[in-house]
């Protein structure tokens, strides 16, 4: 197998797709990893691929990761594709089996002419595929090829949207997103620890924030929601941690100001962690995980790690989150004071959540989310119940 990632950069679909890499690998399925850039600057962060904690991961566990050394972000807009990326592309298509791309953007590459024919499965992570620009287009192009042998769709919402958007309904499968069991699970050390290296004391309640600075995640009505929620609860706390989520980050200090105003910035009970590769202490350390997203996600790894680190879910309404959130949190309208008004109704019905929290863990297992790629994978393979694929293959 061979995946075809667009960049190493922190992320939630990134986190996911290599866990399931490293899965697969456990299984017995031998896996590289090409990487269309090898450094990426988004949400005011400079990722080198080699910083990346999924790289690290990866090659940790002995997965070959290469790359074609593209920057994003740091130069000017996209270029066409040198011989020697082609020839290295062309090399790793040729010694794998099936290519899995990771979300669209990386059929730009494989779309190009001349490479090995293989059968490839696009992992599909967002609700929202009008709003890909040019993947779309190519997703579209690989399907009308016939390259497309399957597309994984982490979430129901995902399905329907991209089915909607002119992808056939047969090439959809939904495999609902995963965390490893082990990992995620309360745990009274990594709470005390954490809070007493913040300054939080154990009887304070904690929200936590888990995502990249995007447009999508509505960072201003957290924000405002926090805002309203830190006033009302003199003894709370706010834990804000993704790319971009650091005070270096001008948007973001832009923003906080205008949800506190003139003052300490960041306030002293708003936390910014930036990237942390230990989310299951972040989680952990937290009574509520929240998002308020207001576009884009179907299945967010971020309410899924929380929940099962006993944190109760506060969510907008986006993609999948009402058939995640419903039973174990709270859905709620993109208003701050509805958000504010749930994380303290949340909080006053932890113990009423727990229960459904605890018995709700094995449909967000790992092992499950393992297994059912591993038989998509055996049938692309042996060619049943996929598109047929080009006779030169």
């Amino acid at each position: 197998m061979l995946s075809v990632y667009e960049g190493f950069f922190s992320g939630g679909a990134r986190i996911l797709h290599s866990d399931v890499v490293l899965g697969l690998r456990e299984g017995g399925q031998h896996h590289s990893v090409l990487s269309m850039h090898g450094e990426v600057h988004r949400e005011a962060t400079r990722q080198p691929m080699e910083e990346d904690a999924c790289y690290r991961s990866l090659t940790a566990a002995g997965v070959e990761v290469t790359s074609l050394g593209r920057s994003f972000g740091l130069t000017g807009g996209p270029t066409a594709f040198t011989g020697p990326e082609l020839a290295t592309t062309a090399r790793a298509t040729a010694a794998a089996d099936i290519i899995l791309s990771l979300k669209e953007q990386p059929l730009e590459l494989l779309n190009q002419a001349g490479l090995p024919l293989r059968p490839v499965v696009v992992c599909l992570h967002r609700s929202d595929p009008e709003n890909q620009g040019a993947a779309l287009d190519e997703l579209k192009a690989a399907v009308a090829s016939g390259t497309i042998a399957a597309a994984v769709c982490c979430a129901e919402s995902t399905r329907d949207a991209y089915q909607a958007a002119g992808v056939p309904g047969e090439l959809l499968h939904v495999i609902p997103n995963g965390v490893d069991l082990l990992r995620f699970q309360p745990d009274p050390y990594r709470r005390a620890r954490l809070r007493t290296a913040l300054g939080i004391p154990e009887s304070a309640p904690v929200v936590v924030y888990a995502a990249r600075y995007a447009t999508m995640k509505n960072v201003p009505l957290f924000l405002e929601a926090a805002q309203a929620w830190l006033r009302h609860e003199p003894a709370g706390h706010v834990l804000m941690c993704g790319a971009g989520m650091t005070p270096a980050n001008l948007a973001l200090r832009e923003d906080i100001q205008a949800a506190f105003g003139d003052g300490p910035q960041p306030p002293h009970r708003l936390h910014l962690l930036g990237v942390r590769s230990d989310m299951e202490t972040v989680y952990a350390a937290g009574d509520v995980v929240a998002l308020t997203s207001s576009s884009g996600e179907a299945a967010p790894l971020c309410l899924i790690e929380g929940m099962m680190c006993g944190a109760i879910p506060v969510a907008t309404d986006v993609g999948d989150t009402a058939a995640i959130v419903t039973g174990h949190g709270i859905i709620t309208p993109p208003d701050p004071e509805a958000i504010m008004s749930a994380w303290v109704d949340a909080l006053g019905r932890k113990a009423e959540f727990a229960p459904a929290l605890a018995h709700s863990r094995e449909r967000f297992s790992r092992t499950r989310m393992i297994a059912a790629y591993a038989d998509l994978l055996d049938r692309v393979h042996q060619g049943i119940g996929t598109a047929a694929l080009p006779e030169a293959l």
